[in-house]
């Protein structure tokens, strides 16, 4: 590869994607100020609160970016492992020496400053798996190659596991790397599969959904060409879904007392509008009274009064939804369709597999992030606590999702210097 120039750079940079980056920090900054707004503070260079608190993480996360820009287009493959291993250094150090937020050790604090290794740990992950499924040594159809691959994201995947359970679960994205890369149709059917019966195992008693099934597995049987790929799939399928739907009461009795609370709101059980369901209930209150064109920045009563809790972080979008309607809530979420589909765009069009499955990781993550997210404000998915890209407040997800899309867009202006 040529040495890139500085003229180079700029004009090879992807000044689509770098709009719409802007754009969505933009927002987000206008969002935290009216969510906690005060008029005593009015500044929005007032460090004593959020919005001036997330001006600095905007400055410190734009000096990030450039620094990136200007280190060689190789440096982050080279270094990809050492990175990944770092991070899960921190993430066993946190265990011991975190500090408890929510029931949960995932942050070293040093006074005012927060760090959460967890949103770190998602970055390097997908560092990781360009580096090893880039190589030329690994080849897919190996089994070798395969179980590399997902120890690389099992490792973190569990450690998190011990710290933040909802963190934790979008590294489950990564499959859709996989499955680009080679990862065959049926693993995705049989995890479709798997989310179903959870979710049935969580409204019927699991001895009925076995009759189900059963009698399901034996009208196909007959009904189906029964060839021997054909009844090993359905043999697999019915074993697979007993296994989960047995599972599932025992996985239940094994989570924190918040999490179980969580999961039965899901299902509409033990719903308590005053207590347990409380959050969910005012971030739904809050979002339709927006209604088509909002109230008005600033003026969002719901959150004025701070009726929802977690209102600048995990709750932003009631901010969105409540001041900007239904309008600005569609205009934001088109934003954030434009945003991923550039960013696989830029994946599809690179020269090396380690950019295109960089590519992919850190898009499957941004649409995890954002899917799961809006869906826990509007009562669809559990309250798993994790953050929207650019909107909600924290100086970690906004420097780490910040230097997810800068490796990136590094990469990519150098695409036409690989030969």
């Amino acid at each position: 590869m040529a040495l890139d120039s500085k003229k180079s750079l700029f004009f090879n940079i992807d000044w689509v994607l770098l709009l719409l980056y802007g754009i969505l920090v933009t927002i987000g900054l206008l969002a935290i100020y009216s969510a906690s707004f005060d008029p005593r503070h009015a500044s929005i260079f007032d460090f004593s609160k959020p919005y001036g608190k997330e001006v600095v993480w905007i400055i410190v996360s734009f000096l990030v970016a450039c620094l990136i820009l200007l280190l060689d287009s190789r440096f982050f493959p080279t270094f990809a492992y050492g990175f990944y291993i770092l991070t899960l250094i921190g993430l066993v150090a946190v265990l011991f020496f975190g500090k408890l937020v929510n029931g949960n050790r995932a942050w070293f604090e040093w006074g005012s400053f927060r760090l959460q290794p967890a949103e770190f740990a998602k970055l390097c992950t997908c560092l990781a798996l360009g580096k090893f499924l880039g190589g030329t040594n690994a080849r897919w159809q190996d089994l070798r190659t395969r179980a590399i691959a997902m120890i690389l994201v099992l490792i973190p995947f569990g450690l998190i596991m011990l710290q933040d359970p909802g963190s934790a679960l979008t590294f489950t994205a990564l499959i859709f790397v996989l499955y680009r890369e080679g990862l065959p149709g049926w693993v995705l059917m049989i995890a479709l599969i798997g989310i179903t019966f959870f979710i049935l195992a969580l409204l019927i008693k699991p001895l009925y959904i076995l009759y189900g099934l059963i009698t399901l597995s034996i009208l196909l049987y007959f009904m189906m060409r029964r060839s021997r790929e054909n009844v090993a799939l359905l043999g697999f399928s019915l074993v697979f879904s007993t296994i989960i739907i047995f599972t599932v009461p025992f996985v239940i009795s094994h989570l924190k007392p918040h999490q179980r609370i969580r999961v039965n709101n899901l299902v509409g059980k033990d719903i308590n509008l005053k207590g347990n369901y409380y959050n969910v209930n005012q971030s739904q209150i809050a979002i339709g009274s927006g209604r088509f064109l909002g109230k008005g920045f600033l003026h969002g009563t719901q959150t004025k009064f701070e009726f929802v809790p977690e209102q600048t972080t995990d709750f932003i979008w009631c901010t969105i939804g409540e001041e900007w309607g239904f309008l600005g809530c569609t205009v934001v979420i088109s934003l954030y369709l434009a945003f991923i589909f550039r960013i696989l765009v830029l994946a599809e069009r690179q020269r090396d597999a380690f950019g295109r499955i960089y590519g992919y990781g850190i898009a499957s993550l941004f649409f995890f992030h954002i899917i799961v997210n809006i869906g826990m404000t509007i009562g669809i998915v559990p309250v798993i606590g994790i953050p929207l890209p650019f909107l909600s407040y924290g100086g970690s997800s906004l420097l780490s999702f910040t230097i997810m899309l800068f490796i990136l867009l590094r990469h990519d202006s150098s695409r036409t210097f690989l030969r």
